[in-house]
């Protein structure tokens, strides 16, 4: 037994460069620059574009641990998987704490989509993590195959992918934690190339794409969420084509023009549910999960909160015998009920008033197809979870609609709901420590 474990100890070794950089950065937390080292792996990982698999591990932070692993132990064991690791050293200054650290996040995002974060120009877009000391990354993990035959494109793409997750959790940890789901709002997709006459993997595994999501957005929610001893996850957009485009068999090119089949999201968002807490007990989560979502993710992550049970739905997917119920969901600007899109003509939904009859014929004469193509219809009882929603009344007008008409659903069933309104401009995402607090505190309150 000693020998292999000796083995494995000089592998994981090996797999670690000689190369190490060392440099100063410039942190909004402490007001002054801190340590960073940059160590590459002997064999990194790279994406479709070639760039490195980059992990930020946030480390000696004035926060109280919850994996129990050295910080070198996980360091090695994130060069063993392949990633460059750059390590951020707080040095316990006393402002290195939860929702302080979330303005760092902020930076080092908008850093790594500029290309200059620390000196590194070649970090993936799409394929890079912020991670707090004690927590490690389980990438890749498949939770639901996709149906092509839903939206059809590209129209060489006949057979399924699978749709995957990304679950960041303490490694070792010294006590089950709960976890905060999020549909992403970048979708990943196949693409075919016509050069070559080939499906292509470019486009797979979008969800963490910085133009789109972390970076376009400063959302540093999810990757903040350790900061208050939460574990994160975040899965690939139900709708697996771009999001401009889809139609069904034989319909109209564009049909699902900035949406998506309801039905197929909700049978992919309740699979997802339901991997994440199967695999969860292996990796000690608490089987508690919360919803995150923003935008097309909002819509989506909607999708989990409602007690309703669809046959067509939850016998769908993967781990069937695992219960797909949620803890609380905090839920921006989103679409929760198709019926509601008419009652402002032109008030920013114009794609979906003329585009939703194409799918599923007139309102008034189809409802009833209309009615559950949305979360509202999945919300049955009480025991749907408790919804904080998020947005601000400036962004376009049929979204302050979607969430006022929800809401009166949700309290008409006594499901506990509160609101957090213009705590910025437009189409965005809180960012502020106050906002963000209250945030995390909902968690807490109903996942702890």
């Amino acid at each position: 037994m000693w020998r292999y474990t000796l083995i494995l100890f000089f592998v994981a070794i090996g797999l670690r460069s000689q190369a190490t950089t060392t440099g100063k950065w410039p942190s909004l937390v402490t007001g002054g620059s801190i340590q960073f080292s940059i160590t590459e792996a002997k064999m990194p990982l790279k994406d479709f574009d070639g760039r490195i698999m980059t992990v930020v591990y946030l480390e000696r932070l004035k926060l109280r641990k919850v994996g129990r692993n050295s910080i070198k132990n996980d360091v090695s064991w994130l060069l063993a998987q392949g990633y460059r690791v750059v390590e951020l050293d707080y040095a316990h200054h006393q402002k290195a704490i939860s929702p302080n650290i979330n303005a760092d996040i902020i930076a080092i995002n908008d850093s790594i989509s500029a290309g200059k974060f620390c000196g590194l120009h070649d970090c993936s877009q799409y394929r890079s993590y912020v991670l707090f000391e004690g927590y490690r990354l389980m990438r890749d993990v498949p939770y639901f195959v996709d149906d092509p035959k839903v939206y059809n494109t590209p129209k060489e793409y006949f057979k399924g992918d699978s749709l995957y997750m990304d679950i960041i959790y303490p490694a070792n940890t010294r006590k089950q934690v709960p976890v905060v789901l999020s549909f992403s709002y970048s979708n990943s997709y196949a693409t075919y190339d016509q050069a070559k006459g080939v499906l292509t993997d470019q486009n797979k595994h979008q969800r963490l794409k910085q133009a789109y999501t972390l970076a376009a957005f400063n959302d540093s929610f999810l990757e903040g969420a350790p900061g208050r001893g939460i574990a994160w996850a975040i899965a690939d957009h139900p709708k697996y084509c771009p999001w401009g485009k889809g139609q069904p068999v034989n319909g109209r090119n564009d049909t699902y023009r900035s949406f998506e089949d309801g039905i197929d999201a909700a049978r992919k968002v309740r699979s997802g549910i339901r991997t994440l807490r199967t695999i969860g007990k292996s990796i000690g989560l608490s089987g508690k999960i919360g919803i995150y979502g923003f935008s097309r993710g909002s819509t989506a992550g909607s999708m989990a909160i409602g007690d309703r049970k669809v046959p067509a739905i939850d016998t769908a997917g993967f781990n069937k015998e695992t219960n797909a119920q949620v803890q609380a969901a905090a839920l921006g600007p989103g679409v929760f009920d198709h019926t509601q899109i008419y009652n402002t003509i032109n008030d920013g939904d114009a794609n979906l008033e003329t585009h939703c009859p194409w799918v599923w014929g007139e309102l008034e004469k189809n409802r009833a197809v209309w009615e559950r193509q949305g979360a509202a219809y999945l919300v049955n009882s009480s025991a749907t979870a408790p919804v904080m929603f998020f947005h601000n009344t400036d962004d376009d007008h049929y979204y302050d609609d979607q969430i006022q008409h929800f809401k009166a659903k949700l309290s008409s069933l006594n499901v506990p709901v509160l609101s957090i309104t213009n705590y910025g401009k437009g189409h965005s995402v809180p960012q502020t420590g106050e906002v963000l607090s209250q945030l995390y505190d909902f968690f807490e309150q109903y996942l702890k």
